[in-house]
């Protein structure tokens, strides 16, 4: 099959205009003409998957986060994503990213955390169209302590010494979340009346507008690490015969920095 059958398949789930204004989902190097019947998945475009994705046979490379998210201006091999482009383009290899857009999808990467958390009866924090938006927003079964909660993430994602905010005394039950660097929907959880945000990571200052919300952050790997199941669920129920190779687990992993 063709890349462009890849990547259809790919935004039927997640359709690139529901990426954030900031992002740059979609094609990131390769022709999508290209013949295709091994494709490589990752959470990151490195030059280790790349070098394992040539290693390995496959012929098309696809990740949660973009190889190219600012513009480059020169193909000189000065930073690792040049030269991860310079690999790819010398080896024909395709590469293609499902970011925000992946993100923003409903039962998409926000939706695997929530199921992986527990959570009910969830809607998008800042709704777009077609039940798509930015974080979520559910509840839990049972309230919960603070202290219940953060035992809970810290086995289900394997996090642990998580950082959050002061314990707070009351019961948890309404919890908003956004994979990754979510701090931006801060503000729309703490107006949906969410007890507790969590996300991938918080900058310094985020802490001190907590104001009385309980905020946990779970590492941004931590966070998005189920995104590959996700991609590979996608991809399995549209196109049966593609094989799947996920990094890390080909029968020649690379195991070394390319630098």
């Amino acid at each position: 099959m063709k890349a462009n059958e890849i990547a259809a398949a790919i935004e039927k789930t997640a359709p690139l205009h529901w990426q954030e204004e900031y992002d740059n989902s979609g094609w990131q190097a390769g022709c999508p003409d290209t013949e295709i019947d091994t494709v490589m998945l990752a959470l990151d475009p490195s030059q280790e998957v790349i070098d394992e994705a040539i290693r390995c046979g496959a012929g098309m490379v696809v990740t949660h986060h973009p190889l190219i998210f600012k513009p480059l201006r020169h193909l000189c091999g000065m930073s690792w994503q040049e030269r991860c482009v310079e690999k790819a383009l010398k080896a024909g290899l395709c590469i293609y990213a499902a970011h925000t857009n992946l993100d923003n999808a409903p039962g998409g990467v926000n939706a695997r955390i929530a199921s992986v958390i527990g959570l009910e009866g969830t809607e998008p924090l800042v709704p777009m169209t077609e039940g798509a938006g930015s974080g979520l927003i559910g509840s839990l079964r049972n309230p919960v302590s603070a202290e219940e909660l953060l035992k809970m993430l810290g086995k289900n994602f394997g996090a642990d010494g998580l950082r959050h905010s002061s314990l707070p005394y009351r019961k948890l039950q309404r919890i908003a979340l956004c994979g990754g660097a979510g701090a931006f929907l801060m503000k729309d959880a703490r107006a949906k009346n969410a007890d507790c945000y969590i996300t991938g990571e918080f900058h310094y200052h985020d802490w001190f507008d907590s104001e009385g919300l309980f905020m946990v952050e779970l590492g941004h790997w931590q966070s998005e690490q189920f995104t590959v199941d996700l991609l590979e669920d996608i991809l399995k129920a549209a196109l049966p015969s593609l094989k799947i190779v996920r990094y890390g687990e080909s029968t020649n992993p690379v195991r070394y920095f390319s630098r």
